[in-house]
């Protein structure tokens, strides 16, 4: 399975869960809606690092392999900015799988226990640490609150190519935290993501971004562009 560039393609929208579907040697695919949007950003977290504009260094996945493959993507549901960041300041996206409407992302071909670990260091806690990534407890009820944190509920948001997509969220509006308009730093990660995953112009990332809840009434689409172009 090797998928050509992500952007280089029309993106997919993944199937309908089919209860018996099980992860073929232990892959998955992770998808990505916010920062993780860019390659290199997901990469520290898989191999370690500190992303460009942030103020955390990552310590890296058990697993440090690159991804097997990636793919734009198409998920049912809508993004909002929420809470305040402590690695980029202002608000973070937040996925609500019930919202209406679609939301662009990127799935990488990932291990369940990379998806794990890259889930610990999302809530800033080691690699391995346990709550685990129960995988049949995703699949049965398509979501599996493993805890308070904005990124420590997975959902599953379907198939592709006969294994399971995974995203990690809040629970709900009470735990992602109230509306925040985001940061020009993080703008500019998310602005590049969109470009890198899904081949979108500057001009028309930026008005996307722009009309999110949070974003909204505090960002322009000219105001995203002249903040990520300084």
């Amino acid at each position: 399975m090797s998928p050509g560039p992500a952007g280089s393609g029309a993106p997919r929208r993944p199937d309908p869960v089919a209860p018996a579907v099980r992860p073929a040697g232990g892959r998955v695919w992770y998808a990505a809606y916010g920062s993780n949007l860019l390659r290199a950003r997901l990469g520290c977290y898989l191999a370690g690092g500190r992303p460009p504009g942030a103020v955390r260094s990552y310590p890296g996945c058990r697993d440090p392999r690159p991804p097997a493959a990636d793919v734009p993507l198409l998920l049912a549901g809508a993004v909002s900015f929420a809470g305040r960041s402590e690695v980029w300041g202002g608000g973070l996206a937040v996925f609500d799988p019930d919202a209406p409407g679609e939301t662009p992302g990127r799935g990488y071909l990932l291990t369940v226990q990379q998806v794990a670990d890259l889930a610990a260091q999302e809530m800033h806690r080691e690699p391995g640490s346990p709550p685990d990534l129960e995988l049949a407890a995703v699949l049965a009820p398509g979501r599996y609150p493993r805890g308070p944190g904005r990124y420590e509920t997975a959902v599953c948001c379907g198939i592709l190519d006969g294994l399971p997509v995974l995203t990690l969220t809040a629970s709900g509006p009470d735990t992602a935290g109230p509306l925040a308009a985001p940061s020009a730093r993080y703008l500019r990660i998310l602005l590049a993501g969109l470009a890198e995953a899904h081949g979108w112009p500057a001009a028309r990332a930026a008005g996307h971004l722009a009309g999110l809840p949070g974003a909204a009434g505090r960002w322009t689409a000219a105001a995203i562009l002249a903040a990520c172009a300084s």
